[in-house]
């Protein structure tokens, strides 16, 4: 009996931890020290070894969202991984331009998440992850150090990405790893192509079955537009704009006259191949 309540407090424990750490994620708290760069730096960043990664283990699932073969990493390519993580610390992103800044922040995030992934697979959930380290949060315990600031996920996604952009597409650049959140793209982003890729993966997202589903006059969608409404839409009605300005013609044109209620969901099994 004492076993079964102590089982019993660590399920209440960590499902606690889940949906408080859920409910600050969808908070943009800003923080002024990363809002800065130089526009007249055209310096690039390198992101070749991050590229040569996922060219490797992206798998595109036309229609779906793309899995990563965490499984299949080889020791050379962890290794990699952690080089170009450890590379990407020593570089103050604030002394670059916007656009190099938006790519360094979505790789350095998705990165830091391939390889929180990978050192615990296998797993079938994200949330697999944060049970095992309850003293140790992925999401909000430190896992990057970038000019002398200790950082967590939430605080690259939620204290840098979202409130210095104010641009909903950044969601579909950060790999939550959740079947709910747009895949990884195969090509890692340079400040030459954030902004043409943040669109092409709306776009692929949207129109996949894991983004947004009209079918039998049932609209569901993930519930990324719901958890980060306030960043897409002020209401359904305009978050319907949103789907149609990103869905191909035909579904464009079935969304604008959608008059139903969206049904969010939210699907937690690891986008791994």
């Amino acid at each position: 009996m004492a076993q079964r309540k102590n089982i019993i407090g660590l399920f209440l424990l960590a499902t606690l931890l889940g949906s408080t750490t859920a409910s600050a994620t969808t908070e943009s708290q800003y923080w002024g020290y990363w809002d800065r760069s130089n526009e007249r730096n055209r310096e690039v960043i390198d992101h070749q070894s991050w590229d040569n990664i996922l060219g490797n283990y992206v798998v595109d699932k036309k229609g779906a969202t793309n899995r990563f073969r965490y499984g299949a990493l080889s020791s050379a390519d962890k290794k990699a991984l952690k080089n170009y993580i450890t590379a990407l610390e020593k570089i103050d992103p604030r002394s670059y331009n916007r656009n190099e800044q938006q790519a360094y922040w979505l790789n350095l995030y998705n990165a830091v998440t391939v390889k929180i992934i990978s050192d615990n697979f296998p797993v079938k959930t994200f949330a697999e992850i944060r049970a095992r380290n309850l003293s140790s949060d992925p999401l909000s315990s430190p896992v990057a150090t970038v000019s002398g600031q200790a950082l967590s996920l939430n605080d690259i996604e939620n204290r840098i990405i979202r409130p210095i952009w104010k641009d909903h597409k950044v969601h579909f650049g950060l790999n939550c790893a959740d079947m709910s959140c747009p895949g990884l793209l195969p090509h890692a982003f340079t400040g030459k192509n954030v902004k043409d890729m943040l669109k092409k993966s709306g776009k692929n997202f949207i129109n996949s079955q894991n983004g947004v589903t009209l079918k039998n006059g049932k609209l569901t969608a993930s519930s990324i537009f719901n958890q980060y409404k306030g960043d897409f839409a002020r209401d359904d009605k305009a978050l319907l704009k949103v789907f149609a300005h990103y869905a191909d013609d035909r579904l464009a044109l079935y969304l604008l006259g959608f008059q139903g209620k969206i049904d969010f969901v939210h699907d937690k099994s690891l986008n791994s191949f």
